[in-house]
């Protein structure tokens, strides 16, 4: 089941999941300005259910259907009443909205001892580089000391929060307080960054720049995505992952992607 499916991402994520194999159920929770509405993907005409119809409908589906797996990518605003809510039905999920209060998010799964992936990056190749960047950082921890850091993000002008990226790379994990420059005009995303015109509506370039104290060294990590291709692929192996530790009975609840990295069995 995928919420916020009238989405991009949504929209993505069944197609990637229907590719797959996987079972979509033609119900999905949204605002509740979408409440009745009827979104046609892959063929599915999925119905969209309002927040007061949401714990009725979660209950009676997961009822109907033992092995259901949630899937969100809602909004910000929504991400901590949803897991409420998945948690008190007793739902597995995969979190895949960024924002909300991350701290009461875990404390709810955890509470409940609810099955989950929560991950503000679903994107595997680039959650295994960030891996790679902190594993540096941990065998060489003097390696850039002294230098300075600025850190760059572009994302499409509607995304609602900033990218969860600069805090989760190893460059955060140095404690360097760095400056983040957070690039939504489109005119400075073509000229300054090089954004394709036709991924402006969706992409996420992120730039780390190195500057050594004389300035005349310096380094550059980027990672540059265009689509959301990235994303679902990455989901789809997080809901198929997730399956499995439910089947296992895996004695661990909380999970994200760096252990569906780990655990290697990815499409």
């Amino acid at each position: 089941m995928v919420n916020g499916c009238g989405g991009k991402m949504g929209k993505a994520v069944i197609k990637a999941a229907d590719s797959a194999g996987l079972q979509i159920l033609p119900v999905s929770f949204g605002a509740q300005a979408e409440s009745g509405q009827i979104v046609q993907v892959c063929g599915k005409d999925i119905k969209i259910h309002g927040p007061s119809e949401r714990e009725g409908v979660l209950a009676s589906i997961f009822d109907e259907h033992p092995n259901l797996i949630v899937v969100d990518y809602t909004v910000p605003a929504a991400v901590n009443d949803n897991a409420d809510l998945y948690c008190k039905v007793g739902v597995p999920f995969v979190m895949g909205t960024t924002g909300g209060d991350r701290d009461r998010l875990y404390k709810t799964v955890e509470d409940t001892k609810v099955y989950a992936v929560i991950s503000p990056q679903m994107g595997k190749q680039v959650v295994a580089f960030l891996a790679a960047m902190e594993i540096m950082a941990e065998q060489f921890p003097r390696a850039f000391s002294g230098y300075s850091l600025q850190v760059s993000e572009s994302h499409q002008a509607g995304k609602l929060d900033t990218s969860e990226l600069p805090r989760l790379s190893f460059l955060a994990s140095r404690n360097w307080g760095c400056p983040l420059t957070w690039i939504r005009d489109p005119k400075q995303q073509i000229e300054m960054v090089g954004v394709p015109e036709e991924h402006l509506s969706g992409h996420a370039f992120h730039m780390y720049h190195l500057t050594s104290p004389d300035q005349t060294v310096s380094f550059e990590f980027q990672h540059n995505v265009c689509g959301r291709s990235i994303y679902a692929e990455g989901t789809v192996d997080a809901i198929i992952f997730l399956a499995k530790k439910i089947q296992s009975r895996a004695d661990k609840r909380i999970y994200n992607m760096i252990d569906v990295l780990r655990e290697g069995n990815m499409r």
